[in-house]
């Protein structure tokens, strides 16, 4: 019987966690959810313990887990979702997809303003004029089908510039999709020599879901 939740997910996927208020990129995927059983059944398809964390929301199980990628089961185009968003004190002050507002419905449609290209987009975002990005994927495990929806949610630049790709991926097979979702390490210099390390969360289309390869399909 599937699992359900106030807002339809039965738990989020996460790329790190908060350590001493600080962040901490992990090497596996985490994974919250509210449910315990949830929590048993991640741990029982991708490894790991459940345990509790603190937080001001309902998602207090987590699993780290053992591995650093799921197969995942998309039902479509439509399970991917990119927003550019500006938060203010009191709420979203912008809400655009890159060229034109998506809310609220009075401006819905027209010319945003954002600028055209991404290095401005990032300039505008770091001076607090403009809005960040917003990701959204919803998806099933492949290997506990009916376990309930999960979803995995980036502000990253890096993912924004996946989305495309993605979703014209997504866009060439009818039904449901088969695909990676998996954290790849990137490793680079920057201008000013430093090194730096970090996770890229990557999803990548296998093809149409299939019977056998869904568990509980």
């Amino acid at each position: 019987m599937e699992s359900k939740s106030t807002d339809d997910f039965v738990g989020r996927f996460r790329t790190g966690r908060m350590v001493d208020n600080r962040p901490e990129s992990l090497a596996t995927w985490r994974v919250t959810t509210k449910d315990p059983k949830v929590a048993d059944a991640v741990a029982n398809v991708m490894g790991g313990s459940p345990d509790e964390w603190e937080t001001t929301g309902e998602d207090f199980n987590e699993v780290i887990t053992e591995t650093n990628k799921a197969l995942i089961v998309i039902s479509g185009p439509e399970a991917l979702t990119a927003e550019m968003i500006l938060w203010g004190q009191s709420g979203v002050i912008h809400r655009c997809n890159g060229v034109e507002f998506v809310s609220p419905e009075k401006v819905k449609g027209t010319p945003c303003g954002c600028p055209p290209l991404m290095e401005d987009r990032k300039a505008h975002a770091r001076s607090g004029r403009g809005p960040q990005p917003h990701i959204s994927l919803v998806f099933r495990l492949a290997d506990d089908y009916h376990l309930g929806k999960f979803r995995f949610q980036s502000g990253a630049w890096t993912v924004l510039g996946l989305v495309h790709e993605i979703d014209t991926a997504l866009s060439t097979h009818k039904g449901e999709v088969l695909a990676e979702l998996s954290l790849e390490l990137v490793e680079l210099t920057t201008k000013a020599g430093r090194n730096v390390c970090y996770r890229k969360p990557v999803v990548t289309i296998l093809g149409p879901a299939s019977a056998g390869e869904v568990s509980g399909g």
